[in-house]
């Protein structure tokens, strides 16, 4: 799918002045939410820059499988297609067609960067990156990765050893040339002021304004074990004045709490949270699993945390929360030890301690990177040749 390209006059993204000369950019970061967030924060302030004289032209690159078709175009960048080359996790079958898949790929995506005379390709990781990066190398267009989790994935390991520079989030990343950037994060994440908009999120979601208040959320599509320890830890966390907003999941219709007698704490189940920036300025403490991009986004913001890494995969999730919960600005407990019993001899006692809050949420604002997309787009600005100035 490819969106028509925009007149240079017009004022829409990625999109210089007239007269401007623009840095031609391209991204690479389709597949899961993890990789394509970044990517857009990254594009959104390369375009911030066309305002300041350093015009950026933006195209990504996606697949037709990747979630990247509907949240690119919505966010108004041209996105160009690319063979997916998918890379079984275990020796099979597939993996003998791998070889002939990336050709085809790195192929058709060098002709793409022919085709845009492209300055700088920037990847994300995953099985878009690894064409992006390979096919760069040939153009003799320079490389840019970014690696969103402390343990990097094979694409991004692979193209570290090409790239011109190597940006990180988490600053323990074993990368060749890391540099410890951040995580580039929305605006409405990254310049959130929480708590000139707590009483304003707190009536949004029927909240109390002034109890204590807990975050359950576990993605996108919830989290079965957290779903089950907190709505069991209801009685003991309303008991103690604690209120809770709980994101179960789309799918995870069976998930409820029966009515609070008059007077008590509220405890909110919703679906889904469409605005995460209202969700953390309404909480004081999130109970959530610790994601890459979660785990920036609420350092970035001050929130502190009570991180269930996800207990399959490689241990990344772990390994991501660790700076966070090492600053003081978060707690750690294994998805087996999580249980309602631990909910109330851990939480409540923070919950209902403002003291030990705030100093939580001191210790996790220092360990964030709220600016981190700014860094990262002075970074691709530097190796595409152009100067930078201060922002």
């Amino acid at each position: 799918m490819t969106s028509p390209q925009p007149d240079p006059g017009d004022d829409v993204p990625g999109v210089p002045p007239s007269g401007a000369a623009p840095v031609r950019v391209v991204l690479a970061g389709g597949g899961t939410g993890g990789h394509i967030e970044p990517m857009l924060a990254l594009a959104d302030a390369l375009t911030r820059r066309t305002g300041a004289g350093e015009a950026a032209r933006v195209t990504c690159l996606g697949t037709a499988r990747g979630m990247e078709t509907r949240l690119v175009p919505a966010r108004g960048y041209d996105l160009r297609l690319i063979p997916p080359v998918p890379l079984p996790r275990k020796p099979t079958p597939d993996l003998l067609r791998v070889p002939g898949r990336l050709r085809r790929a790195v192929a058709e995506t060098r002709e793409l960067l022919t085709e845009l005379d492209a300055d700088v390709v920037v990847g994300f990781g995953g099985y878009v990156a690894l064409p992006a990066y390979l096919a760069a190398r040939r153009a003799g267009v320079p490389i840019v990765v970014h690696e969103q989790n402390a343990l990097p994935g094979l694409a991004n390991r692979i193209g570290a050893r090409l790239a011109a520079r190597v940006a990180v989030t988490v600053p323990s990343t074993r990368l060749r040339g890391a540099e410890h950037v951040g995580m580039p994060l929305r605006t409405a994440i990254s310049g959130l002021d929480r708590a000139a908009r707590r009483a304003e999120a707190r009536a949004e979601f029927g909240l109390d304004p002034d109890r204590p208040t807990l975050l359950v959320f576990g993605g996108s599509q919830g989290a079965a074990s957290l779903n089950r320890a907190a709505v069991a830890a209801a009685d003991a966390l309303t008991a103690a004045g604690v209120q809770v907003l709980h994101a179960r999941g789309p799918k995870n219709t069976e998930v409820s709490v029966p009515a609070r007698p008059a007077g008590s704490a509220p405890y909110v189940v919703v679906d889904y949270l469409e605005r995460m920036d209202l969700a953390y300025a309404a909480a004081d403490l999130a109970l959530c699993r610790s994601g890459a991009v979660t785990v920036a986004e609420l350092s970035a913001v001050g929130l502190p945390a009570a991180f269930v890494p996800l207990p399959i995969g490689n241990g990344e999730q772990r390994l991501n929360a660790l700076p966070v919960v090492e600053a003081g600005g978060a707690v750690l407990v294994a998805d087996a030890d999580l249980s309602p019993s631990w909910i109330e001899s851990e939480l409540v006692p923070l919950l209902t301690d403002p003291q030990a809050l705030s100093a939580l949420a001191e210790h996790a604002a220092a360990a964030g990177t709220p600016d981190a997309d700014e860094r990262l787009a002075d970074l691709v600005l530097q190796v595409a040749g152009r100067e930078v100035g201060d922002r």
